[in-house]
């Protein structure tokens, strides 16, 4: 593989990455929370569609269409039930409390699913396989990965304009940046976090979906997923919507530029440049208080 087709290859799985890292970034600049069961909600929106499937023989993608409205739902309960509370006690309790949801969901997962790996890349019609070889193959477009891109930009272009355009989103907006003033001319700071919630989980269970297209997946799978989501996050800025985006395509990009030199080094060279960056930015990265930028 030549290093630009690797250089694409690596676009089309930084895609991949942001679309996973998107709820995480919204949450973390919403509400000042870094959810480490961010991985394992994506796989559960994984595991709900394969369920859907397996029941129905329906295309993944009309499952997940069933499945967004339960996983939305989710979110939202998800914020008042726990979030909720352990916001009100700092920084500190708003991590072990998503630490724990992370185990429950992996332990509830094994439990219903069994530890088996699963896939959903088969019920796709092709899709995760078929490809367009240029230039006498030295290019190749994978149509998962065209698929995942243009995915990509409408979640992101669709989010900034609703944050950017709507009411509600100029509420969560206002929220983000300073929640006791928000109060003050009437805004319902628990209404605007539930929603975030729900929206970020939404969108992590669309990353779940791509992953169980791409590749298999299976009860805790989840870590590996936040990790590689909250490179992204950190690679593109804490609290920059599209800088998510170009986080995940930079960190999916040193991956596959990894792996041409030698495949052993593609997920090193994603953490070597998430150190690098965090090296840089050391001196002015600020988790407190952080906002969603357009």
């Amino acid at each position: 593989m030549s290093y630009a087709n690797a250089v694409l290859q690596g676009v089309f799985l930084g895609a991949f990455y942001a679309v996973l890292a998107c709820g995480l970034s919204l949450m973390f600049g919403v509400m000042r929370i870094i959810n480490l069961a961010h991985g394992d909600i994506a796989v559960l929106g994984a595991y709900v569609t394969f369920a859907i499937v397996d029941r129905t023989g329906a295309s993944p993608f009309v499952a997940f269409l069933a499945a967004l409205p339960v996983m939305i739902a989710l979110g939202y309960v998800l914020q008042l039930t726990i979030l909720e509370r352990a916001l009100r006690s700092g920084l500190l309790v708003p991590l072990l409390a998503t630490f724990g949801l992370s185990i429950v969901i992996q332990n509830l997962l094994l439990l219903v699913f069994s530890p088996d790996v699963r896939a959903l890349g088969a019920s796709t019609g092709g899709l995760n396989t078929a490809s367009l070889s240029l230039f006498s193959g030295g290019i190749t477009i994978p149509a998962l990965g065209v698929t995942l891109l243009a995915v990509a930009l409408v979640v992101f272009g669709a989010l900034h304009l609703f944050l950017s355009r709507t009411r509600a989103g100029w509420r969560m907006r206002a929220t983000a940046e300073d929640p006791d003033a928000a109060e003050l001319i009437g805004i319902d700071s628990r209404a605007v976090y539930a929603w975030a919630t729900a929206i970020a989980v939404g969108i992590a269970a669309l990353g779940g979906l791509f992953l169980a297209i791409r590749s298999v997946f299976d009860p805790v799978s989840g870590p590996v997923q936040l990790i590689f989501a909250f490179e992204a996050v950190v690679i593109g800025g804490m609290g920059s919507l599209w800088g998510t985006l170009l986080g995940g395509i930079a960190l999916g990009v040193a991956q596959t530029l990894g792996a041409q030199v030698n495949p052993e080094y593609a997920v090193l060279a994603g953490h070597v440049l998430f150190l690098a960056v965090l090296t840089v930015r050391f001196g002015r990265v600020q988790l407190l208080p952080a906002r969603v930028r357009r």
